[in-house]
């Protein structure tokens, strides 16, 4: 599995469409086939701050998924939002296993 951590610094007045942008994002990204997780939480003691985590089941299905026109899209609609540059970090999956991680059949 290859997995993402990001970490997203929102404005406060950016908050509500922050959320939106990444649900409807989230939504689009697990149709996509090589997507078995995309989370997205949002800090319980500070409200501007997000976490998302995507597990994808290869580095070319996360390659692929930046490119589609819904993650494009995302990034154009967040950008204004953010209160600083995102914080990325890539994993591999120790457990569980790739398929452990979803009901999707590859």
């Amino acid at each position: 599995m290859h997995i993402l951590t990001v970490q997203v610094r929102v404005k406060p007045e950016g908050v509500e469409a922050f959320k939106a942008a990444c649900r409807a994002n989230a939504e689009a990204t697990l149709r996509e086939s090589g997507c078995a997780r995309y989370d997205v939480a949002q800090d319980a003691e500070d409200p501007c701050q997000f976490l998302l985590f995507e597990a994808y089941y290869t580095k070319q299905d996360h390659l692929a998924h930046r490119v589609m026109p819904h993650c494009e899209a995302w990034r154009e609609a967040v950008a204004p939002l953010m209160a600083g540059p995102r914080a990325c970090r890539t994993f591999v999956s120790v457990y569980p296993e790739a398929d452990g991680w979803s009901s999707k059949k590859r």
